[in-house]
Order: C-alpha cells, then structure tokens, then sequence
C-alpha cells in the first residue's frame, strides 16, 4: 500500500486550444477536468496499474466535494479530510506543440486544528503502508517544517517517507532523512545553489541531497530523463517523446512509477522514465495506464553520459500542477 498525502489539491481543467492569443477570443477544441495536486496525480497513476493506493486530502467547499467524487470515480480509496478552507481550481491551457500555460489559484489557508487532523489521518491510514509519499507546495498558513514534522513520526512508525515539493519545505524535510526526494532540475538547483546544466551537474547534486539526509534522489531533468543517486551508486536514463502533449503531471507519474517498481520487483528507473514519458504523451493531466507505458523507449546506459548538457524545458516538469 502507498499513502499519498497532498496538502493542497485540486480541480483541474485542462483547455486544448489551436493557439494562444492574449486579449482574443480563443476557442477550446477540447477540456476535461480531473483531480489534481502532486499526491493526488501519484494515487490516480498507481490505481490505473493496479496498485493499491490511498489518498489523504483535505477538502472544503464544494470544489472538495467535487475531488472527493472525481477520485472515488477514478477506484481511489479517499481519506478526505473536511476543512474550514477551500479547495483550489486551476487552469491549463494547452497549445498543440505541447506549450503549457497555467493558472493556479494559491488555495485556501489550512488552520492548525485542520492541519493536526490531517496528519492523524496520515498517520491512520499509514498502518501497514509500504510508503507515504507528502507532495506538492504547502498551502498558506502551513509551517514549513510540516513535512519533516510528519516524516519524523512516520520513521518512529518504520514507514518509508518520500517527499517531492520545493523550496523551504524540501529543505526542511531533508532533516528528516526521508526515504527519498524527487526533484526537478529547477528545484536540485535551489536546494544546492548553484545551476544544472549538466548530467554531472545532477549527479553532483543529488550526492549533496543525500549527505543532507535523503537516502534516495530521483531528480527529473524533463526532456534529458532522469538521475538516480542511493546507496547503490549512480544511473541516468532517459526515455525521448517525439511529441508531447502535455508535461503536466509528468514528474508525478515519474514518481508513481518508481513507487510502483518496487511493489512489482519491475527495475526502478526504468518504471520511472517509461511512466513520466508517458504521461507527456497524453492530454492535460490525465494519468498513464499500462497501455499508454513504453518500456521499450527507455535508455539506461551502464555508464551516465557526465558530459551531457541539458537542454530546454520542452517536457520539463516545473510544468506540474503541484507548485
């Protein structure tokens, strides 16, 4: 069982437009709605393989009223916590050469009687799990020590903790020494102060992640893969997408099929970088099934190409509904 926990969820809805014009009349040529938020995308990306998963949210007004459905819709098994805040809608509007441009509302503030009732419900629903996976930005309000806070606990518990989100909350989780992190290029740039513009840039620091306290980093480069740094050593991996759709949500597939691997005994990398390639190829933030993955597209090399420069954010996943 993995546990996801998203502190600040989401309606979705994804517009496709022929082009973006700013102060126009832009018709839609096609929209849908999902569930949104970084935990949430992991849950419905595992649920459409076929692994048991759980999802924490706090829910308020009838926008949360509206997730909870989406999701139970989806065979999600949904812990939603009611709240005195709202739950947040966003905006995606997306062109067909897969440019993504987004409106996200910042969400309701969570109180601390909200917020303390959240973490008991993790804490519940974490009986048994193999995982709790905390994702995304913290909504206002929320200290950002929250994640490190409830990591602590879940290690007394003996449950693995792998937390994706950014800036001071990430940093803080560190302290944590969370099971595993899965940040983007923007977000491993950030944390260690200095930029990736290289494979080796990554693989430097995602070793400065770990002496921080993470035990694994899987750091999403968008169009050049994925590295991964544990106690194994080091891989880099990519997985090429002649034409994407949308990178929403791909970093959270990318993590979803990480998580996946090792309920299924599949290799871990390449569960990762076939699931995020995935999910580009498909429209708005819509999850990947077992008939969407590719595995034989994935790349692996025995040795990581250190030379490498990265290129532009074409399926890079600062695109995702979580930040």
């Amino acid at each position: 069982m993995i546990v996801t926990l998203t502190l600040n969820p989401s309606l979705d809805r994804t517009i496709e437009v022929a082009r973006l014009s700013r102060g126009e009349l832009n018709r839609a040529s096609a929209a849908r709605l999902d569930p949104g938020g970084k935990g949430v995308n992991v849950s419905r990306a595992l649920a459409a393989h076929g692994v048991a998963t759980r999802a924490v949210v706090p829910c308020g007004g009838p926008e949360g009223e509206q997730l909870t459905a989406l999701l139970r819709q989806e065979g999600i098994d949904v812990v939603a916590v009611a709240v005195a805040g709202h739950t947040r809608s966003n905006v995606s509007l997306v062109e067909p050469d897969g440019t993504v441009t987004k409106i996200n509302e910042p969400g309701g503030s969570l109180l601390p009687d909200d917020l303390a009732r959240v973490e008991e419900a993790v804490l519940d629903a974490a009986a048994g799990a193999d995982w709790v996976v905390a994702s995304g930005s913290l909504p206002p309000g929320v200290p950002d020590g929250s994640y490190a806070g409830l990591g602590r606990r879940l290690g007394e518990l003996g449950v693995r903790f792998a937390v994706d989100s950014s800036g001071p909350a990430l940093g803080a989780a560190l302290a944590a020494r969370p099971a595993l992190v899965k940040p983007n290029r923007e977000e491993l740039a950030e944390s260690v102060g200095f930029g990736i513009h290289t494979v080796a840039d990554a693989i430097e620091a995602a070793h400065r992640m770990r002496a921080a306290g993470a035990a694994t980093v899987l750091a999403s480069l968008g169009a050049d893969g994925a590295v991964l740094v544990d106690g194994r050593g080091v891989r880099w991996g990519e997985s090429p997408v002649d034409r994407g759709r949308s990178t929403v949500g791909a970093g959270d597939a990318m993590l979803a099929g990480f998580l996946a691997a090792g309920e299924t005994g599949a290799d871990d990398l390449t569960e990762a970088l076939s699931w995020g390639a995935a999910a580009v190829r498909l429209p708005g933030s819509r999850m990947p099934g077992p008939s969407d993955v590719d595995r034989t597209a994935v790349l692996v090399p025995a040795t990581p190409d250190r030379t490498r420069h990265l290129r532009g954010p074409l399926q890079d996943d600062r695109t995702e509904q979580s930040r």
